[in-house]
């Protein structure tokens, strides 16, 4: 069930909309149940979008990309998952046009425009502009791209609503669990991005150091704001949690097969689902 999740790309729209719904929780805004599913649609289709385009360029270009499974079963089942993200793409502009608050309409272009410079500078290949120095590549990165792009779709669902309320003030609440759970989908990319590079050495520890960093901060960050914002801490320090679980895995990576691996790196950042059973008695 776990190998399927990853390989039809279900995963990471699973993901957003935990978060998105998290989000909500700790700003206090009930979502409407169009809200995530939007989410959930525009995710899938990204997804089966960005992975159909590498297994494309890995199949022409061979010495360049390398394919893992997950593109093998996208490119083998195209026929079907192009029309399944077809379907998803018009059934989520009819939702924006005929749902989606008019004011939301806006920043929701900006995403999308942002979405579509990703996709032309990664699988174009182009190169960064000559100004960038080697210290400001990492901010031109893929793992950092798909941190920002992946937080502001999470975060769309819950200020769009906010846009609703007169008055609420929701970003007051999500800045800070917003700038964490970037750092969070950043080290997300990078365990990946690093677990199948041929140049992490079998005894390396380099992204678990990372995620005990992260998850550390994680926990300082909840214990400064459980007192002023109880629900926004609770909800980093699942954050917490989940990089100190990309931490483990890290740790036993030779234990686990590389597919088993990289769903178990979406799988660990459900962890705020554990705030289920708490939001129905702390509202």
């Amino acid at each position: 069930m776990l190998r399927l999740w990853h390989l039809t790309s279900l995963d990471a729209p699973t993901v957003a909309v935990v978060w998105s719904c998290g989000f909500a929780w700790a700003a206090g805004i009930r979502l409407p149940v169009w809200a995530p599913v939007l989410l959930a649609l525009v995710a899938w289709s990204v997804y089966i979008g960005d992975r159909l385009l590498d297994a494309q360029a890995g199949l022409r270009t061979p010495p360049l990309h390398h394919l893992r499974e997950r593109h093998y079963f996208h490119w083998r089942h195209r026929l079907m998952l192009v029309s399944a993200a077809l379907c998803a793409a018009g059934a989520s502009a009819w939702m924006i046009f005929t749902l989606l608050p008019a004011g939301a309409r806006v920043p929701d272009s900006a995403i999308g425009a942002a979405t579509l410079a990703y996709f032309s500078g990664v699988h174009a290949q182009r190169r960064l502009p000559r100004v960038a120095t080697r210290f400001l590549r990492p901010l031109f990165s893929k793992e950092f791209l798909v941190g920002v792009l992946f937080t502001m779709g999470c975060l769309l669902p819950v200020w769009s609503q906010s846009v609703l309320r007169a008055g609420h003030a929701a970003w007051r609440v999500l800045l800070l669990p917003g700038l964490f759970f970037m750092g969070l989908a950043w080290l997300n990319c990078h365990a990946i991005e690093s677990w199948e590079s041929a140049d992490y050495e079998a005894g390396s520890e380099r992204v678990a150091r990372t995620a005990c960093g992260v998850g550390l901060a994680g926990v300082v960050l909840a214990g400064i704001l459980v007192f002023r914002m109880p629900h926004a801490a609770a909800l980093i320090a699942t954050g917490a949690m989940s990089a100190w679980l990309l931490a483990g895995l890290d740790l036993n990576r030779q234990r686990i097969t590389p597919l088993a691996l990289r769903a178990s790196a979406d799988l660990v950042l459900l962890a705020p689902l554990l705030l289920i059973p708490i939001g129905l008695v702390w509202q």
